[in-house]
């Protein structure tokens, strides 16, 4: 049988687990999507790496690394691409010149600002579909669960194994 739950527990008492799983499938949908519009520009690790600088801003390279949950010869790799395309500018701490450190370029920017207005205009499309009256609640749900993830959730990798 394994570790799995039985379905009844998987399903929660009302259905909300069920519920999380499709609105899940639903935003990676839209963050998918959303990079479309990027017209291939850029990997989806890539972009991860530019939405990680656009929230750090100017970092050293073993801080992308830890909230992206990878090694860094992978963030080297990563940031070498999107040096090349001008995106990122890489540079160097100026009392520790064996720091480097990564930062997006007004190009870069302008990447991950067309991603979150793609996103924000298809999220308006969708709510704009649940009747008004509605909205409120299904806002006060959403940020209960944001509550609940905890602080910082999404911004960067943790164990992939629930505690």
């Amino acid at each position: 049988m394994g570790s799995s739950l039985p379905l009844a527990d998987t399903r929660g008492r009302d259905g909300a687990l069920e519920a999380l799983q499709s609105v899940t499938r639903i935003l990676t949908g839209v963050a998918l999507r959303s990079l479309d519009v990027l017209d291939g520009a850029v990997t989806l690790p890539q972009f991860r790496m530019l939405a990680v600088l656009a929230d750090l801003g100017p970092a050293r390279s073993v801080e992308v690394a830890r909230a992206l949950g990878l090694e860094a010869s992978t963030i080297t790799r990563l940031a070498d691409r999107l040096v090349g395309a001008g995106y990122v500018t890489r540079g160097s701490e100026p009392r520790h010149r064996g720091v480097v450190t990564l930062e997006l370029t007004a190009t870069g920017r302008l990447l991950i600002s067309k991603v979150a207005t793609w996103r924000q205009r298809e999220l308006a499309r969708m709510l704009t579909r649940i009747p008004a009256g509605d909205r409120q609640p299904v806002t006060a749900a959403l940020q209960h669960l944001v509550t609940a993830a905890g602080e910082g959730y999404g911004m960067a990798s943790r164990t992939l194994v629930p505690a």
